[in-house]
């Protein structure tokens, strides 16, 4: 059976009062041009149909170019890799899943060079464009699938996330995203970043079908329970612009009906700096754990920013990874402690609208930084986290996130769904 789908409405602006009542138009008609912008040059040469019946029957799904598909080539954002290696033997692990639930699978999307950004820009293959925000970035590293997914170029869009990649073009782009809990979706066939941090995620704009792909992918233990805490986290929102601050409290305040009444706390003792630097070191230990042998033999092409990234993962030293797993381990117990089962937290997504694509490379640096302090809550305590399309500010989507308990994905996937009335969305 086709799931149940919901239908997003346009979004409010903040330029309006109540800034959650004006509609705006949503995403134009998708254009050749942003079709191409979304999918590798190596792209599928047909869609891969999936098993005729199933949960997700009649469902289109792009592929971020990080899972193996058989008999295609993964390319992981970097055409020098791509020309390194053969042809999928067999379907990644994610891959798999989808078709035997009946997905179609439509195409292979844009990723930064080795997920490595969360600005969604490839020197390579150009970057992917944003139907909701014209003329601004989509976020990484799932920056095709976001935009696929916005342009209506699939029902889902699968991604990864290791400190952002769904999240941050998911707010972007005006979709739902999720982060989930680490482990419980497998990653056989995917390329990796920094395993102590990767996971699979998806994208939609349609909260019904973003539910859907629960029972399908998550694996593991689950651990149900309702939503029964909620804390506002004010050392998060103090991360963001206040326009964005404040129009987010505004959504929260408008989704009273549907949520615990809120209490407000911080999550950081020590801020979230010590956490992204412990972070940041972590991935670049692993990622270079991961390529560092072929970008020593092969010497592979990086554009700006990755570049430096890159160069800057082949100096971590042992002993520094070591001093960052234990911030990490620390992080982690300190935070579960806080998201206990039936407890969420709520955060801005991203700390600012999406910047403008022509935005130079110390920008999108900055940028980085302010989005990573975000962003490192979820990763370093392995926790799920959803976000949730609010609006629109000066024409650019913002959104709203939720973390919860380890195991809680169920918890967040429904609470999405639940919400969706409150930002617009209705049942078709």
């Amino acid at each position: 059976m086709r799931p149940t789908r919901l239908t997003r409405a346009p979004f409010g602006t903040i330029d309006e009062t109540p800034r959650l009542a004006q509609k705006t138009p949503g995403p134009a008609p998708m254009s050749t041009e942003t079709f191409r912008s979304a999918f590798v040059p190596h792209d599928l040469a047909a869609p891969v149909k999936g098993a005729p019946a199933g949960p997700l029957a009649g469902l289109s799904v792009a592929i971020k170019d990080m899972y193996d598909i058989t008999g295609e080539r993964t390319g992981g954002g970097n055409p020098d890799w791509l020309a390194a290696h053969p042809p999928a033997a067999k379907n990644a692990a994610v891959v798999a899943a989808l078709l035997a639930a009946g997905a179609t699978i439509t195409g292979k999307t844009v990723c930064d060079e080795f997920f490595f950004s969360v600005a969604g820009v490839n020197a390579h293959y150009g970057t992917p464009l944003n139907p909701r925000a014209p003329g601004h970035i989509p976020g990484g590293s799932s920056s095709g699938s976001a935009s696929a997914a916005s342009a209506g170029a699939c029902d889902v869009a699968i991604g990864s996330d290791t400190g952002g990649s769904v999240r941050v073009p998911s707010a972007f782009c005006g979709l739902y995203g999720i982060r989930p809990t680490h482990g419980r979706v497998s990653l056989a066939g995917a390329m990796p970043m920094a395993h102590s941090f990767d996971v699979a995620g998806w994208m939609s704009t349609v909260p019904g079908v973003f539910r859907a792909l629960g029972p399908v992918l998550l694996g593991g233990d689950a651990v149900p329970g309702p939503i029964n805490k909620l804390i506002v986290l004010d050392d998060a929102f103090a991360q963001a612009d206040e326009p964005v601050a404040a129009f987010l409290q505004d959504a929260l305040d408008a989704m009273a009906p549907a949520l615990p009444a809120p209490t407000h706390g911080a999550i950081a003792p020590d801020g979230f700096d010590p956490w992204r630097e412990a972070f940041r070191i972590i991935q670049g230990r692993e990622i270079w754990q991961a390529y560092g042998d072929f970008v020593e033999t092969k010497r592979p092409r990086f554009g700006p920013g990755v570049r430096e990234r890159m160069a800057f993962a082949a100096t971590v030293t042992e002993a520094a990874a070591n001093e960052a797993y234990a911030v990490k381990a620390a992080a982690l117990a300190w935070i579960r402690g806080v998201v206990k089962p039936g407890t969420v937290l709520a955060l801005p997504t991203v700390p600012c609208v999406a910047p403008r694509a022509d935005a130079p490379q110390d920008l999108l640096e900055s940028f980085r930084v302010r989005v990573m302090r975000l962003t490192c809550t979820a990763g370093m305590a392995g926790l799920p986290q959803v976000t949730i399309p609010v609006s629109t500010i000066e024409g650019c989507p913002v959104g709203l996130s939720f973390i919860g308990w380890a195991g809680g994905d169920e918890a967040l996937l429904d609470l999405a769904v639940r919400l969706a009335p409150f930002v617009g969305a209705t049942a078709e």
